[in-house]
């Protein structure tokens, strides 16, 4: 069987065995998929410094024909995102935005938008100091690809507070930093979307609060 080749970021990665590590991807066109990495831990594999959270890269792998855990075959990587590492707090949130897709998406299924989506936000933690509206925006836009915009009309928000949500969701990355709201209003944003998630996804995705204490 023809290896198969895909671009993805790396999730989460885990011991299998004391030589080899299971590798989740979010992929564009195969969506999340999983990969053993045969030998990745030792110091001498072709592996070795590739497979790390966060990570761009272009793959190949062969498919199991008996589960859903592929063989991991060769990797290129294209960005380590370095910048996330300079601040537990960009860390904390890019954990979360992890937990939350995972929690929010099927495995083997395309997912052009939502890596689209993890991409830009990894790429934009790093650009200024780590702070809750990138998480808010973050977790707006990915509500909205899964169909679950908040209905606004049916709130007691303040305008003010309406705008900044109705902003967190449609501005591009580049254009948040810009974005002035108070201490009010940023609390109302959080209040709301913690009972939102637990509402519609059934419980809030692992480490929310630890990704808005560290911004």
């Amino acid at each position: 069987m023809t290896d198969e080749r895909a671009s993805g970021i790396i999730l989460r990665t885990r011991p299998l065995t004391d030589t080899s590590l299971i590798v989740h991807w979010l992929t564009p066109e195969l969506g999340r998929i999983a990969t053993v990495a045969k030998g990745a831990r030792k110091p001498k594999s072709s592996f070795y410094g590739k497979l790390d959270l966060f990570f761009e890269a272009d793959f190949s792998f062969a498919r199991s024909r008996r589960s859903e855990l592929h063989t991991l075959r060769e990797v290129g990587v294209r960005d380590m995102h370095n910048g996330l590492r300079t601040d537990f707090g960009y860390v904390t949130q890019a954990s979360y935005a992890v937990a939350f897709v995972e929690q929010v998406t099927e495995t083997e299924t395309p997912l052009p938008e939502v890596h689209e989506l993890l991409t830009g936000f990894l790429a934009h933690l790093p650009k200024q100091p780590p702070q809750p509206r990138s998480l808010f925006a973050f977790e707006l836009k990915l509500l909205g690809l899964q169909g679950l915009e908040p209905d606004l009309e049916n709130t007691t928000f303040s305008p003010a507070a309406k705008r900044l949500i109705q902003a967190l969701t449609q501005l591009d990355w580049p254009e948040l930093p810009a974005l002035r709201a108070s201490g009010a209003e940023v609390q109302a944003v959080r209040q709301f979307l913690h009972g939102f998630i637990i509402y519609h996804c059934q419980s809030l995705p692992k480490g929310r609060a630890a990704a808005l204490t560290g911004g």
